[in-house]
């Protein structure tokens, strides 16, 4: 029992064919209890889209293989012969480390192999901290990268990376964004309990003296008052002209 539990999903034993069946085969790997594969996971000539019409197309009495562990249960183990994922899907999460390598370089950015369903992509501004022209002045196709995962989106199969997530910031962008925060923390000095109170008691006042101004009536200067002074001063200006 104790070499039941040692055996886990993703590990590769070397099996021997048992018996075929109309649904698989059964497989000595040198576990307790028996290993079965499904037609369905098996492959033939090496390629898994190829379909087989029956087991006896792929694996016979006495064959030796290759086999990877699908599902260990308690009654048998699952085998396939298509090799897994490094990682799936569910164990993609944001802010893990992964090491991949490039396999294809693009002018916005590099894709890196890191053993999922799909390749991730490291954006040319996830590359460096300082300024990146083009992918390839920071990494060449076949390059090992260790990368920090920024976001997974498993509807669109996208994993976004990044390198200089896991570099340190340079001395001089450092020092700037130090100088950039004490600059806004002198704009905005800490205020006293006896301070907040008073600006607190203004803001009041000012708001009761602007709502006592609306809801007294504005005095409308009436039209003809005012277009006999104008009428008035543009006569004053006419006599200051002619004489």
């Amino acid at each position: 029992m104790e070499q039941e539990k040692e055996i886990k999903a993703k590990e590769r034993y070397t099996g021997t064919v048992l018996k075929t069946t109309l649904q698989g085969a059964l497989v000595d790997i040198g576990s307790e209890i028996p290993a079965f594969i499904h037609i369905s996971q098996a492959v033939k000539d090496g390629d898994p889209k190829k379909p087989i019409n029956s087991i006896e197309e792929v694996l016979e009495k006495g064959q030796k293989l290759d086999f990877w562990v699908k599902r260990v249960r308690k009654d048998r183990i699952e085998l396939t012969m298509k090799e897994p994922l490094a990682i799936e899907w569910r164990e993609i999460k944001p802010g893990m480390t992964v090491k991949g390598t490039v396999i294809r370089l693009e002018t916005f950015g590099a894709f890196v192999e890191i053993g999922a369903e799909r390749p991730g992509l490291i954006h040319i501004s996830e590359l460096s901290h300082s300024y990146v022209r083009t992918p390839s002045e920071v990494v060449r196709e076949g390059d090992e990268v260790e990368t920090k995962v920024l976001e997974v989106n498993r509807r669109k199969k996208q994993i976004k990376l990044s390198i200089k997530a896991l570099q340190e910031l340079p001395e001089q962008l450092s020092q700037a964004a130090g100088v950039k925060e004490e600059e806004e923390q002198a704009q905005e000095p800490d205020l006293t309990a006896m301070e907040i109170a008073m600006r607190q008691a203004m803001e009041k006042s000012e708001g009761e003296e602007a709502a006592a101004s609306k809801q007294k009536p504005r005095k409308k200067k009436d039209s003809s008052s005012a277009q006999d002074e104008i009428l008035s001063r543009t006569l004053e200006k006419k006599i200051g002209q002619d004489s």
